[in-house]
């Protein structure tokens, strides 16, 4: 099966053309494809985001009506849950069972849950200290068109950390999901609009655009999460355009073991945290 991208609340193909296809590592096969986007669809994913963004169709809707939308992706995930997680095992290569039942799906229903009730925590507050006779008030706000660039290793609960925190505070959002692991992330747009996300508001392009998304004069914020070195370079793309950015970068963690340790205890840590996850 072939995923074309999610833009304006509806399936579109690539102004490129171009089509990547998603190997399954466990096997080698061909799990699927996915349209490779371009910069233009880039644009056009932007300028729907941006349109639904200002004239308030989401931005001005209010916490409770937010949340309660969110609310309704979370259920229709849960439904649909055999279905992601059988899709997110081809393509990760992760067992079945853990997507389903393990960290993957059950995290990322339960954390759309708990950005849904945040969306109803809009209060700002106030202070008096700062100049005698004036009181300084701040409120919350939602800071327009966002990008989320998310990861292959846990892509669907992932691109949940991208989109959540931003549609709960009024944000519209364009979704990059890794150009290995895409397709469950792909069915979110569908997902969204099931439950009541007006068109415009939620935008997944597949394929190698997070330079383009970066560099779009249009988008306010960028998150991503992935290697150290592509933090860097987001960070000087989005100098260029003042954007805010959110980075969750690569790493290693190194292991102190002291001599009054319990080595079986150690050595069987250890042995988690080189294999799980499918050896990451």
């Amino acid at each position: 099966m072939e995923y074309r991208l999610w833009i304006n609340g509806q399936w579109a193909d690539s102004q490129g053309g171009e089509v990547l296809e998603v190997e399954n590592p466990a096997t080698g096969e061909i799990a699927g494809r996915v349209s490779n986007a371009s910069a233009a669809d880039v644009d056009a994913a932007v300028q729907a985001a941006k349109a639904a963004f200002y004239d308030g169709r989401w931005s001005r809707q209010t916490p409770k009506d937010r949340s309660k939308v969110l609310a309704r992706m979370a259920d229709i995930i849960e439904a649909r849950q055999e279905e992601i997680a059988r899709i997110e095992s081809e393509d990760t290569g992760k067992p079945y069972e853990f997507v389903a039942l393990g960290a993957d799906l059950p995290f990322s229903i339960d954390n759309l849950r708990y950005f849904a009730a945040a969306a109803r925590d809009t209060h700002g507050g106030h202070a008096g200290e700062y100049a005698p006779g004036y009181t300084s008030i701040y409120r919350r706000e939602p800071c327009g068109v966002t990008a989320g660039i998310a990861p292959w290793n846990y892509p669907f609960m992932m691109a949940i950390w991208k989109i959540g925190p931003a549609l709960a505070a009024g944000c519209t959002s364009i979704l990059k999901p890794a150009s290995i692991t895409p397709r469950s992330t792909m069915l979110l747009g569908e997902i969204a609009k099931e439950a009541g996300l007006p068109d415009g508001v939620l935008n997944i392009l597949s394929g190698n655009v997070g330079r383009a998304l970066v560099a779009h004069p249009d988008i306010r914020m960028v998150s991503l999460t992935g290697a150290t070195e592509t933090g860097s370079n987001l960070m000087k793309g989005a100098a260029e355009t003042v954007k805010r950015i959110h980075l969750e970068l690569g790493g290693k963690a190194p292991l102190v073991v002291f001599a009054d340790a319990d080595v079986a205890t150690v050595a069987e840590k250890v042995k988690i945290g080189a294999f799980f996850n499918t050896g990451q």
